[in-house]
Parts: structure tokens; C-alpha cells; sequence
């Protein structure tokens, strides 16, 4: 599972897709290939990954002599540059262009330092720069860790209402810690159901003690039954019932409200290094480019109507006769737009 623009829950919302694991291993097969294509696409990387690489010096970019142009290894910053065997002092060091990165796409020396490149025994691997590499590093807090962490396990528990929109595929990082959700479960959240409900899709209305910790969009589980939340009305969750393929029952005030909350991660995610981590420390949530996401779950709607009709399905008439076609129009201005606005573009290599 490498790093993807959306998530297995953004897919599911935008199918209106039930839960099941055959779903769910489709969608994540799809995911994968899109967010894989996107990079293909755009001939970057846009995920934020710590990683230490190497460049020659002198190489073929007849550059400045104080100038290294990074070409795909984008920079979001630095943490450490050596030259030769000879370490630079970050502060020396100026990533370009300053106006509107990051992404940087070069390094430079300052001209005003005694800083240079070169030195080692030959021009191979001369320059070596440690830093986050990707687009960019955009991020929103989601809540806050329930429970301390120490560095092997693998369960996370987020408190926090926001915490609904971490899904499988989401990349968090807690400290300077990241890490990757491959699955989601549920857990009680302390909450009891009001009144008694009916086994009736028009009783939407889930009166709780706080609506507090619950958001739109959330799935939640009474008994055997999902019910989605599609607005919250004081302390009343409006709900649409037998959500996620579960079956439409009745169920009795004072039953267990559980919801999404435990997190499946794997540790140590995009070249940090699993850690220690206190109760309440801030968790955040990286966000991809928006038209990214969009275009990743196009791509997966896509993916999943040719496989449903084994890639022959057809959806409108040509305009040459009665022979149909499928219309990927759509997709295509997607996929142009994304490329147009985030495409890493080809430079000359005489500047």
C-alpha cells in the first residue's frame, strides 16, 4: 500500500458503496493505480517524505556553480546538506523559487558565504541533501491521540469530532511521527441512545446525551445497524438508517452508540521512525490538492464501471452510427486539469 490522494471512505461516498470487504479490496486496488497514475501524470510526487539523497557535482545541468536543480526531487525543505564529505550549514542554503514554494525545485548557495560544492574525490553522488522531499506539506489537526503510544503499537484511538475524516489511505502524523491508516474499526464513544427507535427508515432522529464528539458524514453503529449521520440538530444525530448494507431493526434507549474511532496504522511511515507518544498530543491529517482528490476518485469510479461491465460496456451512441461508446470526456478534462495545474513542465537545461 503506497500513499494515496483520497480515501477508501471518499470512494464509497462518491458510489454510495456498501461496506463489504470485497468492496473495500477493490477499492483499495484502484486507489493504488490511480494515485500511482496521478504521479505518472504530473511527473511528481506529491506526498511530504523524509529521505536523504544524493546528486552529482559537477553533473550535466551546466548550471551556476552555486545552483543545484532537484528536477524530481522536490523539496518542502531542508535539514542537512554535505558537499564532498563537507557539511554546509542549513543556513547557507537557499531554497528556490522563494516566491511561491514551496514545492522548491533547486538549491542554492548564498553567494554571501563560503559555502561551495565540490570537493570530493570524484563528481558521483558529491552532493548528498537530507530535508522533506514532495509538493507540499498541507495539513489539518483531526483531533488529539485518546491514549499514550509507544513505538510497535498499532492501534490509534483520535478523540475529536474532526476525527470522522480520517479514513483508510489517510496519512497522519503525530509528533514527527507520520503514519499510514489501513483500517478502521469501531468503538464505543461513550454515548447511549436516548429514546427507543423503531425498525422504520423514516425514524431518523438518534437522540444522544452530547452530539458533541460525532460529525457528519460519521457512520455509526447501533446493535448490528450502521446508520450514516447527515446532520446534527442539538443533541439529535439525523441519520439515514440500515446504512452500508446493514439490515433496518429496532433498538431500545440506553443501547451502545459506537463509531469509527480506532485507527489500524502502520508506524513509521514516509522515512520518519516509529516513537513514543503522550495522551492528548495533536494528530494531523495531510491534505492532498483538491483537484488531486477528485481526480483519484474519478479515476476509481471509472475503474470500477469497466471492471463491473468487463471493460466493454458502452454508454452513449457514437456520433457515426449506432456502434456506443463510453464518454471519458469527463475524465479527461479531469485528468487535464490536474496535469495543467500541477504537472511538473519540462525545463531547458542551458539555465
Amino acid at each position: 500500500m503506497g500513499t494515496w490522494y483520497a480515501t477508501r471512505e471518499d470512494v464509497m461516498r462518491a458510489a454510495d458503496s456498501k461496506e463489504t470487504a470485497r468492496n473495500a479490496a477493490q477499492i483499495d486496488r484502484g486507489l493504488e493505480a490511480a494515485s500511482r497514475n496521478i504521479d505518472a501524470l504530473c511527473h511528481r510526487r506529491f506526498y511530504p517524505e523524509i529521505a536523504t539523497r544524493s546528486f552529482d557535482w559537477p553533473n550535466s545541468q551546466h548550471a551556476a556553480p552555486w545552483r543545484l536543480w532537484l528536477d524530481a526531487s522536490e523539496l518542502v525543505s531542508v535539514s542537512a546538506v554535505s558537499s564532498g564529505g563537507t557539511t554546509i550549514s542549513t543556513a547557507d542554503v537557499l531554497l528556490e523559487p522563494a516566491q511561491y514554494g514551496p514545492p522548491y525545485n533547486r538549491l542554492e548557495l548564498n553567494l554571501g558565504s563560503s559555502a561551495a560544492f565540490g570537493g570530493g574525490q570524484t563528481h558521483q553522488r558529491d552532493i548528498t541533501i537530507t530535508g522533506l522531499y514532495g509538493y507540499r506539506n498541507d495539513e489539518s489537526e483531526v483531533g488529539t491521540l485518546a491514549e499514550a503510544l509507544d513505538t510497535s503499537e498499532t492501534g490509534v484511538t483520535v478523540d475529536g469530532a474532526t476525527s470522522a475524516t480520517v479514513g483508510v489511505g489517510s496519512v497522519l502524523r503525530v509528533d514527527s511521527e507520520r503514519m499510514t491508516v489501513t483500517g478502521r474499526t469501531m468503538l464505543d464513544t461513550g454515548q447511549n441512545l436516548g429514546a427507543n427507535l423503531d425498525a422504520k427508515a423514516s425514524t431518523v432522529t438518534v437522540p444522544v446525551a452530547s452530539a458533541a464528539g460525532f460529525a457528519v458524514n460519521e457512520t455509526i453503529l447501533i446493535d448490528a445497524e450502521r446508520m450514516l449521520i447527515v446532520d446534527i440538530a442539538g443533541t439529535n444525530l439525523i441519520v439515514k438508517r440500515g446504512w452500508d448494507g446493514s439490515v433496518l431493526a429496532a433498538h431500545t434507549a440506553s443501547a451502545d452508540v459506537y463509531a469509527s474511532r480506532t485507527l489500524t496504522v502502520r508506524r513509521g511511515a514516509l522515512g520518519t521512525t516509529a516513537a513514543t507518544h503522550t495522551t492528548a498530543a495533536p494528530v494531523y491529517r495531510w491534505d492532498p490538492p483538491g483537484p488531486l482528490q477528485t481526480l483519484a476518485i474519478a479515476e476509481v469510479l471509472n475503474m470500477l464501471g469497466l471492471e463491473q461491465a468487463s471493460y466493454s460496456v458502452v454508454l452513449r451512441a457514437s456520433e457515426s452510427g449506432g456502434e456506443r461508446t463510453r464518454d471519458l470526456r469527463g475524465l479527461a478534462a479531469l485528468r487535464a486539469q490536474v496535469y495543467d495545474g500541477y504537472g511538473r513542465k519540462a525545463r531547458l537545461r542551458g539555465v
